[in-house]
């Protein structure tokens, strides 16, 4: 029951806040009409796994029809999905959420070797965000078990993000092979032509399509669709990666989940565990081919996004960094995107996973013009690493207005006592510096493009000195400010407290006019030095 191909089953935003239930071929057919604004049933950390299953799953499709062009009508869509599994499982058993029937695969829910399997399957989760990925043991943030009145695509996502998306989480519950370690997680880097759900699904299913039509990648089920292979969770049976290489683009599981259906309960899943992984991976370290992550080269593994996420540091080194990044097939733009002056956005886009824990899902966007683009694709080439060169002198010079922030803050704290500044004064200034990142970051790359796209040297070196100081909304401005608000809300006795702040604003100014430790050059010409 509950057939994906053919039943009304996910909701879609198609416009003016109208909502439609729709089987996954129409999914397909609005998508590529951009018809889509949201789904409504998608949690936040969920985009990655539905966006990279819908572009993996019909790229794969075109290509086993040869086809180039993703279809705009939803019988074509269901004909090419169809394709995939319909010589094995004419009753599209694959697509379908719920068959009883151990030995036969369900929508992302391995098959059993014999009908003796259904013994090792145990109730898991009677909610579909019970059977999510997130970890909500200690019912901290997000709560246990809290969806109650799901809809099928509740099931849908939380079934796709976990068996795409999920790390390892104790004895029996292994992780995907797409990414670096069971605590790691699987980031998303890419471009995208604009924010909207349709078009940058639309992009990255031709560009997948187009590249392994190329590469004449395997189209057979074994080769694709993991969820449509027998597993009983022995760890001989772990699938070799040299088996799965020749198609980067397989959708896999890492669970052996079934969901069942009674009047009354409705939908629930079942879950049994697993002697290994489904894939053999682990020497791999999440370098799988994934069009979305990032390589670090240096090191041989996949991007692992730690704590504080895609802060505007860690996005220039991805960038940047051609010695130690290798940047996903998708962050390349196609020949079309080259000839066209229209901005893209950079997505990025990761669930941060510790030990027994989530550490927070992150999210960013960035509007990339032609310069950045064209800079991109050129990246890393020695002297002309135009882009590098400006975002490198621009971290510098902000951890030097930080680290006279810092101390001018530290002098306060300490009742203007230079001499006595503590490792607890220290503590108690990095939450400003923190704010003033904050602050810096929102507008990093939209500045950063200013100075990149101007037309010479000397208007460049404007752009930038305006950046960092222009009255009101320059870095070291920004910086002034945190050090008033640091100055009002951090303890000092009242007695002390005019002299605190005296020689703390003197410190500021001082250091950040002197060559040691400041920026003197913008002072110079405005102080008629």
């Amino acid at each position: 029951m509950h057939n994906i191909l053919t039943e009304p089953l996910i909701r879609a935003d198609i416009g003016s806040g109208v909502i439609e239930w729709l089987p996954l071929p129409q999914v397909y057919a609005v998508l590529m009409a951009d018809k889509v604004g949201a789904f409504p049933a998608l949690r936040p950390h969920q985009r990655h796994a539905w966006h990279a299953f819908l572009a993996q799953l019909g790229a794969m499709a075109m290509h086993k029809a040869g086809m180039s062009d993703p279809p705009e009508d939803d019988n074509a869509w269901r004909n090419l999905l169809r394709g995939l599994t319909a010589s094995d499982w004419p009753d599209d058993e694959p697509w379908q959420l719920v068959v009883d029937d151990i030995t036969v695969p369900a929508f992302m829910q391995p098959p059993a070797s014999s009908a003796d399997g259904a013994k090792d399957y145990k109730p898991d989760a009677t909610t579909p965000d019970g059977l999510d990925m997130l970890v909500t043991s200690k019912n901290h943030d997000l709560k246990m078990a809290v969806g109650s009145d799901a809809g099928a695509d509740d099931w849908i996502f939380a079934l796709v993000s976990l068996q795409t998306m999920a790390g390892y989480e104790g004895s029996g519950k292994y992780g995907v092979s797409r990414m670096n370690g069971g605590a790691s997680s699987r980031p998303a880097f890419s471009l995208a032509p604009s924010l909207r759900v349709g078009a940058h699904i639309r992009r990255d299913i031709k560009v997948l399509a187009s590249r392994f039509l190329d590469a004449a990648a395997p189209s057979d089920a074994t080769a694709t669709l993991l969820w449509t292979c027998e597993w009983d969770g022995a760890k001989a049976e772990a699938l070799p990666f040299p088996q799965l290489k020749k198609n980067p683009l397989y959708i896999e599981i890492c669970r052996r989940i079934r969901l069942r259906y009674s009047v009354g309960e409705g939908l629930r899943a079942i879950r049994a565990t697993s002697k290994g992984p489904r894939i053999e991976a682990r020497a791999q370290k999440g370098r799988t081919g994934d069009p979305w992550t990032p390589v670090d080269r240096k090191n041989g593994k996949a991007l692992t996004l730690g704590a504080g996420g895609f802060t505007y540091k860690r996005v220039v080194d991805y960038l940047t960094s051609a010695d130690v990044w290798n940047l996903p097939a998708l962050c390349e733009t196609t020949e079309l995107e080259r000839n066209s002056s229209d901005t893209m956005r950079l997505v990025a886009r990761a669930m941060v996973r510790g030990q027994g824990k989530t550490e927070g899902y992150h999210e960013r966007v960035i509007p990339v013009r032609k310069k950045m683009q064209t800079a991109m694709m050129g990246r890393g080439a020695g002297d002309d690493d135009e882009l590098g060169k400006m975002a490198s002198r621009r971290i510098e010079e902000i951890g030097k207005v930080q680290s006279v922030l810092s101390y001018a803050i530290q002098v306060f704290a300490a009742g203007g006592d230079a001499g006595g500044v503590s490792a607890e004064h220290r503590r108690l200034a990095r939450p400003w510096l923190n704010r003033l990142d904050e602050i810096v970051d929102a507008s990093f790359f939209d500045a950063l493009q200013d100075e990149l796209e101007a037309d010479d040297a000397d208007k460049q070196e404007q752009i930038h000195n305006e950046w960092l100081m222009n009255g009101k909304d320059g870095v070291i401005d920004h910086a002034r400010h945190t050090l008033r608000d640091a100055q009002a809300a951090l303890p000092c006795a009242a007695i002390r407290r005019y002299k605190a702040q005296v020689r703390s604003d003197g410190m500021f100014e001082g250091r950040i006019r002197s060559a040691a430790a400041g920026l003197p050059f913008l002072f110079t010409r405005r102080e008629g030095r």
